[in-house]
């Protein structure tokens, strides 16, 4: 998390950890215990307080804006091909804006066998 010009280290309690193969991504915790109840953002693709900025931005990206437009920034880790491919083989949806692959890929270039 970056606020007031200063980078903190965030780490969730072992209680709000969810096994979950979603509940328990850093986006999913990161909305349903910061951005929800704390800053009531419910929506993170609508609201108009919030904005993602792709991987290859980088930390320097976050701070830029912190020092114009936006207040507090967050990072996390990338999202696994192993969670990605535990959240698609429990049938369930990735949380939005959680996932950024570089280099990208062409439309139609990757396909996953549907049973």
């Amino acid at each position: 998390m970056y606020l007031n010009e200063k980078w903190y280290s965030l780490k969730a309690k072992q209680e709000i950890i969810n096994k979950d193969s979603v509940d328990g991504l850093d986006a999913s915790i990161l909305q349903n215990h910061i951005l929800s109840p704390v800053l009531n953002i419910q929506d993170s693709r609508t609201d108009n307080r919030i904005d993602f900025v792709g991987g290859i931005r980088g930390l320097n990206e976050l701070e830029r804006r912190c020092k114009s437009d936006y207040k507090i920034a967050f990072a996390l880790y990338p999202v696994s091909i192993n969670d990605l491919l535990n959240v698609s083989d429990h049938d369930k949806v990735m949380p939005p804006k959680s996932t950024w692959f570089e280099p990208k890929l062409r439309s139609g270039l990757l396909v996953r066998l549907l049973d």
